[in-house]
């Protein structure tokens, strides 16, 4: 268990927190670059061997695509109470999507003469990439389909790595159903960036992925940059717990935890100025790990001595501007309070406020996207939203009048950036 107090950190040791595991990604890149190319030069043949090398899965161009009988058939195996959670998960994250929506045209006069605006379209297709690996994830699927339906993105794909079978996971299959998608490839990791970024004989081209991944997705992702556009960063989960004097131990406990569970390369940090509470919450941790499974009890012992663990600060301002440097995915604020600190909060994917909203809530139901910037881009990026597949395009429009009041002054500053048919198109305009 790494215990680190903030102000006895080494500069190469807090580089190292901060880093978290996906920074150095150089060996995924290598692989992925080989893997892309080659799928760029033999398509489905490439596709097909790839997943058999990586996920011991054995497909055929007749069998990438989910058929609607497959869909059908892995609903009706998802036992009725995961349908109805996921319905209501849908219900609740279609809602806060659907507030999101910007006008779809909208106009100003910034002169007499002079209008300007904006027209809001979707984007015209994305690849939605869903995770497998460590377990299965429909609530990735509800997060990124229901805002591009929402955004009503007229070519929705959806890749996802093939289970054990060759199969998708049900409850995917119960996910694509209720929120209405149909296109769906069993295919995930660098052979499925690729394939989408170039297209194949079976697999379409698109001009977007978007979705979570390991490191590989992502090495991926940075490799075909100049080929698809690749979405904001989300690379292995992280959160920080940010607990003050008065948190609930038991509480600190359970939900430290939650992000550390997702993989030996998460990062789930416990941020505090009390000592005390840190004594009061490592026994219950200990306690709790005897209550999971082997898999998840070792990815967060694994956490917490790599990327994760304790960080103890002088104050709670400290502890606020750590989290503002390290800008997490996930945050929960845990202190007496939680609206009193939610303005010094400037860098985090999501922000959960109080002892009673756990980071459960978010990945799964309560309705705000659980994907989110991870590796500190919650400093530029935003969590995923209607705005990931709409573009805007900029309008202008001026009349005669409305152009000779201003055609001077654009002769002046076309003249004097040296732009000569720039100055010829006002100023010789009949």
């Amino acid at each position: 268990m790494n215990i680190f107090r903030l102000a006895e950190l080494t500069e190469q040791k807090k580089k190292q927190i901060m880093a978290r595991a996906e920074t150095d990604i150089s060996e995924q890149m290598t692989l992925a670059k080989a893997v892309s190319d080659d799928i760029a030069l033999r398509g489905d043949a490439a596709v097909i061997e790839y997943t058999a090398k990586f996920d011991r899965v054995s497909l055929t161009a007749d069998t990438m695509r989910v058929t609607p009988a497959e869909i059908e058939r892995g609903y009706a195996r998802c036992e009725q109470k995961v349908r109805d959670a996921i319905r209501y998960a849908a219900g609740n994250i279609r809602d806060f999507h659907e507030k999101q929506l910007p006008e779809e045209m909208w106009f100003t006069t910034v002169d007499e003469g002079l209008m300007v605006g904006e027209k809001t379209t979707p984007i015209v297709d994305v690849c939605l990439y869903v995770p497998r690996g460590k377990g299965s994830f429909p609530s990735v699927l509800l997060m990124l389909g229901i805002p591009a339906k929402t955004a009503k993105v007229p070519k929705i794909v959806v890749v996802t790595p093939p289970n054990e079978k060759g199969e998708i996971d049900d409850a995917i299959s119960a996910a694509a159903k209720i929120i209405g998608i149909d296109e769906i490839y069993k295919v995930g990791g660098i052979q499925a960036v690729a394939a989408v970024a170039y297209g194949t004989q079976s697999i379409p081209k698109c001009h977007k992925i978007i979705g979570p991944g390991n490191s590989y997705a992502t090495a991926a992702k940075r490799v075909l940059a100049n080929h698809i556009d690749a979405g904001l960063p989300a690379g292995p989960s992280e959160a920080i717990i940010l607990a003050d004097e008065h948190a609930d131990p038991h509480k600190v406990a359970l939900d430290w935890m939650i992000e550390a569970e997702h993989g030996p390369d998460s990062a789930a940090l416990l941020v505090t100025h009390s000592a005390e509470l840190v004594q009061r919450v490592l026994p219950i941790v200990e306690g709790q790990l005897a209550k999971i499974s082997e898999k998840r009890r070792e990815f967060i012992k694994t956490n917490f001595s790599a990327y994760g663990g304790v960080i103890i600060t002088d104050s709670l301002e400290q502890s606020i501007d750590f989290v503002n440097e390290y800008a997490p995915e996930h945050m929960e604020v845990m202190c007496k309070n939680p609206f009193d600190i939610l303005p010094g909060i400037k860098n985090a994917g999501e922000i959960l406020l109080g002892e009673y909203t756990p980071i459960t809530l978010c990945n799964f139901l309560l309705g705000p996207n659980a994907i989110l910037p991870t590796g500190g881009f919650a400093k530029t990026y935003s969590s995923v939203s209607v705005f990931d597949f709409l573009k805007r395009s900029s309008i202008g429009y001026a009349s005669k009048q409305g152009f000779e009041r201003v055609r001077e002054a654009a002769d002046i500053l076309a003249t004097a950036e040296g732009f000569d048919t720039h100055a010829l198109a006002v100023r010789e305009r009949k």
